[in-house]
């Protein structure tokens, strides 16, 4: 009887040790890269500005916290603002949902984002556009992609 109630002892500890080790284990985050070359050809209507530029950013899934670093050149005049927009795919317009400094000709940044914006980043819908005086609505823009 001793050694069946050891042995139920002995069974019932293993469990709990494997249960609490499971537990234990950090989950494992994803980072996800993105990239955007911007353009006026992009922008929505198009414009003819020689402006160009660029956006690298990277999410981490498991804290959706974005970071970027930008830079641009050759718009019409200072940037006067910066956004990721969206959902919105190439060729249509959205609303802003994250603001960026252009602290030109270079930024960079991060935000932690909420579940629509995670979702509009993952599947693509989301773009960056940089404004300055001669064009409010956006000079350049490009859409990020994994």
């Amino acid at each position: 009887m001793t050694s069946t109630i050891l042995r139920s002892t002995a069974a019932a500890i293993a469990i709990a040790f494997v249960g609490a080790l499971a537990l234990a284990t950090p989950s494992m985050a994803t980072m996800m890269n993105f990239k955007a070359s911007l353009s006026g050809k992009s922008e929505v209507p198009t414009n003819a500005t020689a402006g160009t530029g660029s956006v690298i950013a990277s999410y981490d899934t498991d804290s959706k916290k974005l970071t970027w670093k930008g830079s641009y050149s050759g718009l019409t005049g200072p940037a006067t603002a910066a956004h990721f927009h969206g959902p919105a795919p190439e060729g249509k317009n959205a609303g802003v949902m994250v603001p960026i400094s252009p602290n030109g000709p270079s930024f960079e940044g991060s935000a932690t984002l909420n579940d629509a914006q995670a979702k509009a980043l993952m599947d693509g819908d989301m773009y960056v556009n940089i404004h300055t005086a001669t064009n409010k609505g956006g000079e350049i823009r490009g859409q990020l992609m994994k």
